[in-house]
């Protein structure tokens, strides 16, 4: 090819590709707001990118949404909706703090009927695995999700996923559901996160260390479960 690629290029086709779908204004706060024109200077270099062949778009949403060359979502589908979610909870983490080794739609257990949580990250040293759930489910529904996690807690695959910590004890992430709704659902195994947003999580942990400690000496999680202090 007689076209050579800046890094800034690099990273936003390997984004794209990552999160599937990704509207405009996202490119623009994480790759050009510390530029004097950003939106204008997004607008040129994915209009080049898209003329390259390097990436596809749909102009069904305002602003365009970017999707990847061999996206296999149709450019209407709702599925574009479900990426933009989990897009909107990646870039609420990264005003925190950017988290690390992201997957999308993620599938430790390797196989169909296991867990897919739609998104796992080390997020502030903890690590997570997050449902997004804007729709309300039933009860029953819901504490059928979290009996698949107890599964795989069980299983003790987890103690083998690649992002595990070398020369330490195995993790198993924490579980977040991002939901409107509140459910009662429970696990005497697994750490459940139940909030509307990333924010509120913040939020929430924000200036309570003293009252994480107290409630840390009270109780005593299974061996492997993560104490979160999100501070």
């Amino acid at each position: 090819m007689s076209f050579r690629l800046s890094q800034r290029d690099k990273d936003i086709i390997g984004f794209i590709n990552q999160f599937r779908a990704v509207d405009r204004d996202s490119l623009v706060e994480l790759f050009f707001k510390q530029l004097k024109s950003p939106i204008n200077a997004c607008n040129s270099v994915m209009v080049r990118l898209y003329r390259l062949g390097l990436v596809e778009r749909t102009q069904q949403y305002s602003p365009t949404v970017y999707l990847p060359v061999d996206a296999k979502i149709k450019k209407n589908s709702q599925k574009i909706l479900h990426f933009l979610s989990i897009l909107d909870i990646y870039k609420q983490m990264c005003t925190y703090s950017a988290p690390k080794q992201v997957i999308v739609e993620d599938k430790p257990t390797g196989r169909k009927g296991g867990i897919e949580p739609d998104l796992f990250c080390i997020f502030k040293g903890s690590p997570f695995w997050i449902e997004i759930q804007r729709n309300q489910y039933s009860e029953q529904k819901m504490q059928e999700k979290v009996n698949l996690y107890e599964e795989f807690f069980f299983s003790d695959e987890w103690k083998a996923l690649q992002w595990q910590p070398e020369g330490r004890s195995a993790i198993f992430p924490s579980l977040i559901l991002i939901t409107p709704f509140r459910y009662a659902v429970s696990s005497e195994h697994i750490r459940i996160i139940q909030m509307a947003s990333i924010h509120e999580l913040m939020e929430k942990y924000k200036g309570s260390s003293n009252q994480q400690r107290n409630t840390n000496q009270r109780t005593s999680p299974s061996p492997g479960v993560i104490k979160i202090n999100l501070n």
